[in-house]
């Protein structure tokens, strides 16, 4: 009995640490949020799956520190739904974040981000006018992102070709400088002239502006570049997920057994025994 409970004991312990990545996945999407990707609701689920594994460990732990059946029997019931909630989690952030990628362009380092690559419920989430005008907001006056932008390089501000020759973010190529194809000519990071040649038919031609506090918020391929930053934030979490969803499965089929073995001790029968064995033993044993 009391290494089965012991064994009961850290297990808990090791799904209460389990719930440290979960919980510290959430958090870090919600900084991203609120620095960067500024979309604010998609990390509450797994703030709230973590804070339940974690409480629920707990509950496991006191379980079977004070053999207690219910507790035990209240940890594995609970974790059973949050394991599914977790499995959920993961495959809807998968689905949601399937399609779309940025293009490359020629001579340039970075990609262009167009909104037609992508589609489903987020594209819509975020392309919404009732969201769009909180993310652009939070783009240009929260998160600052085109603002720091500006590099000087040997004390003067960097050319063009040093320009396209940075990794930009998706956010800084989607909403800090217009479309390539528009033919836009680069001033600095966040300005730029109209060329000689014809501007593109992209209607995003025509939405960018050299004003600072307008520069290509309302451009879809600011939208896009959104949506590429979700995708990169989500499935560098969902790869610790997935992780973590296999160990606490492993976890619960091994904590379901010894509280199984508990319950066989409490009545009295042999863990490798059965209950009709004792019922009706036979006169012959060997």
């Amino acid at each position: 009995m009391r290494t089965s409970n012991h064994l009961i004991g850290v297990l808990n312990f090791l799904t209460f640490l389990l719930s440290v990545p979960i919980l510290g996945g959430g958090i870090w999407l919600s900084s991203r949020a609120n620095n960067t990707d500024c979309l604010k609701f998609l990390q509450w689920p797994l703030i709230i799956i973590g804070a339940c594994i974690m409480i629920i460990s707990l509950a496991g732990i006191a379980g079977a520190c004070y053999r207690n059946t219910f507790l035990m029997w209240l940890y594995l019931f609970v974790m059973f739904f949050v394991i599914a909630a977790l499995i959920g989690f993961i495959i809807f952030a998968y689905v949601v974040t399937d399609k779309g990628s940025g293009r490359t362009v020629m001579n340039r380092a970075y990609l262009d981000y167009y909104l037609q690559d992508y589609s489903g419920w987020l594209e819509e989430r975020v392309a919404s006018d009732s969201y769009w005008g909180k993310i652009a907001s939070c783009i240009s006056q929260d998160s600052k992102v085109c603002a720091k932008m500006g590099r000087n390089v040997g004390g003067v501000p960097e050319t063009a070709e040093i320009f396209y020759l940075r990794r930009l973010s998706p956010i800084q190529s989607g909403c800090c400088k217009p479309p390539t194809e528009c033919g836009y000519v680069y001033q600095n990071e966040t300005v730029w002239n109209p060329g000689a040649g014809l501007v593109g038919a992209n209607p995003d031609c025509t939405r960018w502006s050299n004003d600072q506090e307008q520069l290509c918020y309302g451009c879809d391929s600011c939208k896009a570049g959104v949506l590429a930053s979700l995708k990169k934030s989500w499935r560098k979490v969902s790869v610790i997920n997935i992780v973590v969803m296999i160990i606490l499965v492993i976890v619960y089929i091994i904590a379901y057994a010894a509280f199984r073995n508990n319950r066989k001790m409490d009545n009295d029968e042999p863990s490798g025994e059965a209950r009709m064995t004792k019922a009706h033993p036979t006169r012959f044993e060997f």
